[in-house]
């Protein structure tokens, strides 16, 4: 009986470290809507759905604002535990990060002023200013594009430039660019052109995290339950397509 006792002891010791530990999970709280202040609170997609993952698996955390440009970097010094910023999937981070399976489907946008007639698609942007976010898939994905770039620490930054005449386009998210056009920014701006640049977000892990499997079986069964589908249409208005559980 005490050897049997013993064995059951050691198996949730081995088995349990995630759910004894407080995690710390890193987010840049300036990417409506998936991660943003409200209040005292901090709301958004990512932050549901973590909250789902988290109650899916037993684990405790606590949100630690940053920038953007710091996750990956507090990822690999073990500052914390996971990145979760609607951070796309590339192969330069798979190569420092690990990543969940994709649980959205995106792609970069250009948004201009509601006046705006002159610009409707990509190659109309060499000779424009654009504003970009610094360090994300947009700002990469700009050079060699457009000769005018201004690069911002927070995408906010780059909307209020675009609505005061500071430049003359944003090319970002879709998502975040729907979002803002939708609700801030109605009636000022508005999106133009096709999707560009199709990416998939993940959420990150230090390399050889052992949350990494356990979050994607968690992602799974939301995918397959509904769960996954409440939250997106919650936050996007419409369900999710082409989401594979």
């Amino acid at each position: 009986m005490q050897k049997k006792l013993f064995l059951f002891l050691c198996l949730c010791l081995l088995s349990s470290p995630l759910q004894a530990k407080e995690l710390v999970i890193g987010t840049d709280t300036n990417f409506m809507p998936f991660e943003f202040k409200q209040g005292d609170h901090y709301v958004g997609f990512d932050i549901d759905l973590w909250a789902a993952i988290a109650k899916e698996l037993g684990l405790t955390y606590r949100l630690q604002p940053m920038d953007f440009n710091g996750l990956i970097p507090a990822l690999q010094t073990g500052n914390i535990d996971v990145g979760l910023a609607g951070m796309t999937i590339k192969p330069q981070r798979q190569k420092v990060v690990d990543f969940s399976r994709p649980y959205y489907q995106a792609g970069l946008k250009i948004m201009v002023r509601e006046s705006e007639g002159a610009i409707t698609k990509l190659k109309d942007l060499q000779t424009k200013r654009v504003a970009v976010k610094l360090g994300t898939t947009s700002a990469d994905f700009i050079k060699c594009k457009a000769k005018k770039v201004r690069l911002f620490p927070q995408i906010e930054g780059a909307y209020m430039e675009l609505v005061m005449g500071g430049v003359d386009a944003v090319i970002y998210d879709l998502p975040a660019l729907e979002y803002y056009a939708n609700n801030i920014g109605k009636g000022r701006v508005k999106l133009v052109g096709p999707l560009y640049d199709g990416e998939s977000y993940g959420i990150a892990f230090p390399k050889g995290s052992p949350l990494r499997a356990k979050v994607d079986r968690a992602l799974g069964k939301m995918m397959k339950n509904g769960v996954y589908a409440k939250l997106y249409k919650k936050w996007f208005g419409r369900a999710p397509k082409n989401q594979a559980p």
